[in-house]
């Protein structure tokens, strides 16, 4: 197990936007930390009422957006156009090109989000957009599909052999995971505390685990977790 906490992740706060990196973006670079397996991107972000990202490209990324409070405003070349809001994920693989916006339509509440960008398994796929909404998310104690190489489960399907789960837990609950041999898992906390295979974990902070034949994790406080399983 190797612990990313996040008081130390790359932090920019340009006072209408305050993120956190836990890989190499942007102006944040550390060659310590450059993704895990497939996952790129995992940004932490604050986006203040009324203010956001306007029009800009991305090419060949598997782009996943999981919105914890407020609601995010989504608008792409391709012509699509949403909200997303906490119990949704969307869903932008950028293929061979696309630009978007992502702007708070909120006039007076911030939007609190994480951006996953995962490698795809292949360059100049077409791009395309999907918004799903998964209900269990509300449902304490159970891990949730959310995105998979083969959109088993009702997932949604990407561009690579990964799987993104998540899970609310009240304090005292457990889920686990196992991986198949050969694969490994990224935890990341995402709200409260929890203990990872023995290890204590609080918002911000993320985990990788490689060679583990199953993955506990238990929250010390009522808590948030997003658990990816990687090739």
């Amino acid at each position: 197990m190797m612990i990313r906490r996040g008081v130390d992740r790359g932090r920019f706060n340009h006072g209408w936007l305050d993120t956190y990196h836990t890989f190499s973006f942007g102006d944040y670079q550390d060659s310590r930390y450059r993704g895990f397996r497939s996952l790129r991107v995992i940004n932490e972000d604050r986006v203040a009422a009324g203010q956001g990202f306007g029009m800009h490209p991305h090419r060949d990324m598997e782009i996943l957006t999981y919105v914890l409070s407020g609601e995010l405003e989504h608008q792409d070349s391709l012509g699509n156009r949403g909200r997303v809001r906490p119990g949704d994920v969307q869903y932008m693989a950028a293929g061979t090109g696309v630009e978007h916006s992502e702007f708070n339509p909120s006039a007076t509440e911030p939007v609190h989000l994480i951006q996953i960008w995962i490698k795809p398994d292949r360059r100049g796929a077409p791009p395309t957009y999907e918004q799903r909404r998964f209900p269990s998310l509300a449902e304490s104690g159970r891990l949730t599909l959310l995105a998979s190489g083969d959109g088993h489960d009702g997932s949604i399907r990407i561009n690579q052999d990964a799987r993104l789960m998540a899970s609310a837990l009240r304090a005292g609950q457990s889920v686990r995971h196992e991986p198949a041999p050969g694969r490994g898992a990224w935890v990341q906390v995402t709200r409260g505390e929890v203990d990872l295979d023995g290890q204590r974990l609080v918002a911000g902070d993320g985990a990788s685990l490689t060679e583990q034949p199953e993955i506990v994790v238990t929250a010390v406080s009522d808590a948030e977790v997003l658990l990816f399983d990687l090739m």
